[in-house]
């Protein structure tokens, strides 16, 4: 399923854990904009839905582009530069965004090649099963919203 709320479970994991060193916005931004691709070759009837975003290659870049344009428009947004850390935050975000993205789906979908172009193979198909990976990545996304609100209820005892 493209753009599958599940992969937000580990950006919401990551940004529990450090939330001032990863943007969630980022991660789920990275996500999205990599399944654009399958949604465009699932609209057009091509054989490989997951192609070249869906490879470490093409997700790094997407990761890059995604950075830059939540950087542009959080400058938009708040009317002036984005100091350094949360520009770091930005990029982490995203990357891992990518990175895991390109990952999860090589569990998931038999047309990835997530090497290419080094290498055509894909180690991870089905290394686990797919109701475990589900529940996996909704346990994180629950731990990852839990932490929040207790960062949230923390910071309100202040």
């Amino acid at each position: 399923m493209p753009v599958t709320p599940f992969h937000f479970g580990l950006g919401a994991a990551l940004h529990g854990a450090a939330p001032r060193h990863l943007s969630f916005l980022a991660f789920c931004a990275a996500n999205v904009l990599i399944d654009v691709e399958s949604v465009w070759n699932l609209l057009h009837g091509q054989a490989q839905v997951h192609a070249f975003f869906h490879t470490y290659v093409g997700a790094t870049l997407a990761g890059l582009a995604t950075a830059a344009l939540c950087g542009r428009w959080r400058r938009w947004r708040l009317g002036h530069p984005l100091p350094t850390p949360h520009r770091r935050s930005l990029l982490l975000g995203a990357l891992l965004g990518a990175w895991s993205h390109v990952m999860l789906d090589s569990v998931m979908h038999a047309d990835i090649r997530p090497l290419a172009p080094f290498s055509e193979s894909n180690a991870l198909f089905r290394l686990i099963a797919l109701p475990e990976l589900h529940l996996i990545l909704l346990g994180l996304g629950v731990l990852g919203g839990m932490a929040a609100w207790l960062r949230r209820l923390h910071e309100g005892d202040r």
